[in-house]
């Protein structure tokens, strides 16, 4: 690849950071909301990588116009006895508004039946078929240069496995998480990194008691000295697999688009199992330690009816809030609901009749809580207690002794990480050969932590949360 080539290319990766920043501005502006923490961290990190893109931009451009002005000596210089140079021109366009490609298209797109994702890896697996191997791996390099522009995506990884996977297409890495299925709102909202390679556990240090200072006695006395000790907290890799078997005839004579169908409904499936794990995960067989099952967070009970006056919910998301300050000494930025408990709130009125949470556009005064403009399935719904209010399908509603509560949780947080690599899928034939099937197989491998700081974390149960419109 020469220097104009790579300019192309960084180019091209510079557009595509920039529409992920549009995204993520776009999100927050159809819901009339601020960027989430998550969406944050995405923002300035592409925002960074804008700039990084441009800075190398500039320095190659300064390289090209270099080498343009030495190229008239080289070739003057040149050796010219017996050789039949071949001379490579790049060649710009030459009528004005001519358009410069610099942004390859998608090689699977989204209900185009032409080109099948399946095909092409069972065409492979059967035959070697070296064109749908080119369109594989294409994809794979896309969405790749993809994930590494646009920090809502994570990096593609594909060390794990037994090298026969591929990665699926760009339109379900983009939009497999708005599928008709709850939402990974926890597993979103927490810190993403991508998983690292190679490894079935990831080992975090953690101080367990710390320095000490004092005041000196007198000058020249010993100072105080204690010396910190130290642990680790680990958590295990967790593969979240599943699987379809499809008859040959639908995915070569269908006119539907097989692939939008099978791999939308797996990855969405995926993303609802993972935020389930992330909240609910026992710790045991393989699963992480979810969020309700953590040892060492802050316990509220709530036993009220209300949301306002004595022992109301309100008091309890504030004394939420006020054991996350005290034990980890720092703010808390979200809450976390199931939307049957929001409603529930939403419902709740005062003396007079009127809701006790308003709709923002109507300038409240004095508000217990704002609903936002809109109910978000994915961003924050509203504000409470000068936090936002995120809706969270996956929390469990069959808790307690009466097996009928939900939770809510107050949390900071950047302080809970999850790790995840990149969706893989592959294609079987083999054993269902005889009845003209295909054996479709979609996995992730991610790990889940939640213990580097248990105080960051309130959880709210209670009898008061088994009540439903």
């Amino acid at each position: 690849m020469d220097k104009r080539d790579m300019i192309a290319d960084l180019r091209a990766r510079r557009e595509m950071s920039r529409d992920a920043l549009n995204r993520i501005l776009e999100r927050a502006k159809a819901g009339n909301r601020s960027l989430t923490p998550a969406e944050a961290r995405n923002f300035d990190t592409t925002e960074a990588e804008i700039r990084a893109f441009d800075d190398r931009i500039e320095e190659l451009d300064e390289q090209v116009r270099a080498d343009d002005a030495a190229a008239p000596m080289q070739r003057m210089y040149a050796p010219r006895a017996g050789v039949n140079h071949v001379i490579t021109e790049t060649r710009k366009p030459t009528m004005p508004g001519a358009a410069i490609i610099t942004r390859e298209p998608e090689v699977y797109k989204r209900e185009d039946a032409k080109t099948s994702f399946f095909m092409d890896m069972l065409n492979v697996r059967n035959s070697g078929d070296r064109n749908a191997r080119e369109r594989l791996d294409r994809n794979n390099r896309m969405v790749a240069d993809r994930a590494r522009a646009n920090g809502e995506l994570r990096a593609i990884s594909t060390t794990n496995g037994s090298g026969g996977e591929f990665v699926p297409p760009m339109w379900l890495e983009v939009e497999f998480v708005k599928l008709a299925r709850p939402r990974r709102v926890f597993a979103d909202l927490v810190t993403n990194d991508p998983l690292p390679p190679g490894t079935d556990q990831l080992n975090l240090p953690k101080v367990n008691t710390g320095t000490a200072t004092a005041v000196q006695t007198t000058q020249n006395s010993q100072i105080q000295q204690t010396d910190l000790t130290t642990t680790s907290i680990s958590s295990s890799v967790t593969t979240v697999a599943g699987g379809q078997t499809v008859s040959l005839q639908l995915i070569e004579q269908s006119p539907l688009n097989i692939d939008d169908v099978i791999l939308g409904d797996l990855a969405a499936d995926y993303a609802m199992r993972l935020d389930t794990l992330c909240l609910t995960g026992p710790g045991t067989g393989g699963q992480p330690t979810g969020i309700l099952t953590l040892a060492g967070t802050n316990s509220v009970a709530w036993s009220g009816t209300a949301l306002t006056g004595a022992n109301s919910l309100y008091n309890a998301i504030a004394s939420a809030i006020s054991k996350v300050y005290t034990s980890r000494y720092e703010a808390p930025d979200a809450i976390v609901m199931h939307p049957r408990r929001f409603m529930w709130m939403l419902a709740q009125q005062d003396t007079l009749g009127r809701p006790v949470i308003v709709p923002a556009e109507s300038g409240p005064n004095n508000a217990l809580g704002v609903l936002g403009p809109k109910l978000n399935a994915q961003g924050p719904a509203g504000r409470m207690a000068g936090l936002d209010v995120y809706l969270d399908a996956n929390i469990p509603t069959n808790l307690g002794t009466g097996t009928n509560e939900d939770r809510i949780l107050v949390l900071k947080s950047d302080d809970v990480r999850l790790w995840e690599s990149h969706i893989r899928a592959e294609a079987f034939q083999q054993t269902y050969a005889n009845q003209m099937s295909v054996f479709v197989r979609l996995y992730n491998y991610a790990s889940f932590q939640a213990a580097r700081y248990p105080g960051s974390i309130s959880v709210i149960s209670g009898t008061g949360l088994n009540q439903v419109l």
